[in-house]
């Protein structure tokens, strides 16, 4: 006989997927028995049609055991469920009765075992109301009455509370009794109505009629306990669902249990699964709020230190600046440049009008050189003709002409006693003539 004996390694890493084993490389079937687990728990409840083989009522236990089989087929299953719901589904569950259940799979990893838990179960017959509800459901949702932006808010802190409930019902005491818990100051209007039966539509419309036009009441709950698909036909009831999607007011609804689902749960603004849980949702836990007050006021005070303590450091580096810790020392420095600067000027300044003193000496200087009074002051006298021309050549003279002529200090009146053009000319005795002086 061949058989095959991998050495264990306990290092060895698993393959991730189930065709990626092999027979170097197997999964434990612990790791098999979690994988078909995990796959079984991700799959969602569902509705099945069967028949019941065996049911023996255990009085006393918690849970009870039924198996059902295919009504066609020998296919054949194990169902747990709680009593409440076998007691639901009325005198006529019994072996050899056919039923639609809604039911979870289960798969038992030490066992290897696959069962069924019933959410609820409904003896044949009953399947055709649920086939009507379906089609009442799928008109309602085409005309849009379930659609998100239909639903309105709640508030957060009611004013008032309207209720509506079953008359004497645990439901009422537990939505009032936990809302009053959460918060002590809620208030409420309660309407009794019949949750059930031919009048449940008519006076639980009529209910949320009233309560919507009421002008304190800020959110309206509608709730009861759970029950059979009968008990519960009234709140899939085309005229109280219109009569929820018509109403301005917040509608909650708190019917039967989590598994139940009747149309008014769609139509609702909220769907709370059950009283007390429409009790947590409609009013603010006043403990909850009083810490989340108290942890605001911390981190409050928390942000404003931090804050307080950066603007601290912040104006202590500034006040420790220079122009902080002696504000007059910039000034005190314009001031030495400024000193510094009027110094500069007024240097520069004797040395321009010293500068220009020197250029106008020299200038005052050369004119003076160049002035026919300073030539007249070194002994030059300017001979000019009668008719005031400057006599330059001799060849401009005649002897016996009369000049006058100009000295530093005062003129005269000379006459021509001789030209000579070349050089000198010896000097001749005046005539009577030459002293005349009217001759000029």
């Amino acid at each position: 006989m061949n058989s095959y004996q991998p050495a264990p390694d306990p290092q060895r890493q698993l393959a991730p997927l189930a065709g990626q084993t092999t027979p170097d490389n197997p999964w434990p079937l612990r790791l098999l028995a979690q994988k078909m687990r995990e796959y079984v728990d991700r799959m969602p409840a569902l509705w099945v049609e069967a028949q019941i083989m065996e049911y023996k009522p255990r009085p006393g236990t918690r849970m009870a055991f039924f198996v059902i089989r295919d009504t066609d087929a020998d296919v054949s299953i194990n169902v747990t469920t709680f009593p409440g719901v076998v007691e639901a589904a009325g005198p006529g569950f019994e072996p050899g009765a056919r039923v639609i259940l809604q039911v979870k799979p289960n798969f038992w990893e030490t066992r290897g075992n696959l069962s069924l838990r019933a959410g609820k179960i409904l003896i044949e017959g009953e399947g055709d109301l649920l086939a009507q509800i379906e089609q009442l459901r799928r008109q309602l949702a085409a005309e849009g009455l379930f659609r998100p932006e239909h639903k309105v808010p709640l508030p957060f802190i009611p004013q008032r509370v309207g209720l509506i409930c079953g008359r004497n019902a645990k439901a009422r005491e537990d939505v009032v009794v936990n809302a009053l818990a959460r918060w002590p100051a809620t208030q409420f209007e309660i309407r009794e109505v019949a949750v059930q039966g031919e009048r449940c539509v008519d006076e639980v419309s009529a209910a949320i009629q009233e309560l919507d036009a009421h002008p304190e009441v800020d959110v309206i709950v509608v709730t009861r306990g759970g029950g059979s698909v009968e008990d519960l036909l009234p709140f899939s009831d085309e005229r109280l669902v219109r009569a929820a999607f018509v109403c301005r007011t917040p509608l909650v609804s708190a019917i039967g249990h989590e598994e139940d689902a009747p149309l008014l749960d769609l139509v609702a603004d909220y769907r709370a699964s059950t009283p007390t849980d429409a009790a947590r949702r409609i009013v603010p836990d006043v403990v909850e709020l009083q810490t989340q007050l108290q942890q605001g006021m911390v981190r409050l005070r928390s942000a404003v230190d931090r804050r307080l303590a950066r603007e601290r450091e912040l104006l202590s580096q500034l006040t420790s600046r220079p122009v902080m810790v002696h504000p007059g020392a910039p000034l005190e420095q314009q001031r030495q440049l400024i000193a510094a600067e009027q110094l500069r000027l007024g240097a520069a300044l004797t040395r321009r009008v010293s500068r220009e003193e020197g250029l106008l000496t020299g200038l005052q200087s050369s004119l003076r050189a160049l002035s026919p009074q300073a030539t007249l002051a070194r002994g030059y006298t300017i001979l000019r003709a009668p008719g005031g021309q400057i006599v330059r050549s001799a060849n401009d003279l005649q002897r016996g002409d009369l000049l006058e002529g100009v000295l530093a200090e005062g003129t005269f009146i000379v006459k021509v006693m001789g030209v000579n053009p070349e050089g000198t000319i010896a000097p001749t005795a005046p005539t009577d003539a030459d002293s005349d002086p009217t001759r000029l």
